[in-house]
């Protein structure tokens, strides 16, 4: 009688363990996926070109995530000179953390590596061309928002005795007027700084946009569409240095939040 007890006893206790199971499986599946999330971007600009962008993290604690990014460079603007030629297919993928250091503001410094043929200046693409160390600092609130982005791109010797290396920044801020719309300022600059090779006066300017943004989102979150233009803002002696006109800037960016 006692063994019979005791084998309904270990079935019970067996059957009530893989239903707790079962039960808090989806649990914590929830819990682990509300700790991942991505958004990804079709971008089209009038100097780099269309390009897909993507940027995901995974969160460590309250308010720190590993994040991770990637951007599928076009040929760009062939145009501007950049490398000498074609861009080699170039991409750009990279990790780094992101930390929350108030309420609505974080802070995210990444490194990207390079591959392609643009700061390397080969005519052949090349894996691990250059680096991009980045930082990226990003406010949401109730009714403001905004994005501070700055990278140094810089190319490796692979071969080519001459390298490039670029500085690329932008800064825009914005009230949201809704939860569906929202609008701003935003100003971008490109700069080529110079490389092996390169006299000490050679750095000059692509562009130095300025103007506004409209921006429409999903107030449940989600999808988003966001257009940016502005002007060029460079001197005279800026645009005879580059050789390259650009009287305009436009950029136009549809995503969605995962």
């Amino acid at each position: 009688m006692k063994n019979r007890f005791t084998k309904v006893l270990a079935k019970a206790s067996a059957l009530i363990a893989l239903c707790l199971v079962l039960v808090s499986a989806p649990v914590l599946a929830q819990e682990e996926d509300s700790r991942f999330s991505m958004d990804v971007t079709l971008n089209s600009d009038i100097f780099f070109g269309f390009y897909p962008f993507f940027a995901g993290s995974y969160s460590l604690s309250e308010k720190t995530a590993f994040t991770f990014y990637g951007i599928l460079w076009s040929g760009g603007n062939n145009d501007a000179g950049l490398g000498g030629g074609a861009w080699g297919n170039w991409t750009e993928f990279g990790v780094g953390m992101n930390f929350d250091v108030a309420d609505g503001i974080n802070i995210n410094p990444q490194i990207g590596l390079l591959s392609g043929s643009l700061t390397s200046g080969l005519g052949t693409p090349v894996l691990g061309e250059g680096i991009v160390p980045n930082l990226t600092i990003g406010l949401d609130k109730a009714k403001t928002e905004g994005e501070i982005y700055i990278g140094y791109y810089h190319g490796f010797d692979h071969g080519n005795p001459s390298t490039n290396n670029y500085l690329h920044y932008w800064a825009n801020a914005g009230y949201k007027l809704s939860p569906f719309f929202s609008a701003g300022l935003h100003l971008e600059q490109l700069r080529y700084t110079g490389g092996n090779n390169a006299p000490s006066d050679a750095a000059y300017d692509f562009y130095v946009a300025l103007g506004p943004y409209v921006q429409f989102a999903d107030p449940n979150g989600g999808a988003f569409a966001r257009f940016t233009s502005g002007a060029d803002l460079r001197s005279d002696a800026q645009l005879t240095k580059s050789g390259y006109r650009q009287p305009s800037f436009f950029k136009l960016t549809v995503g969605y939040s995962f």
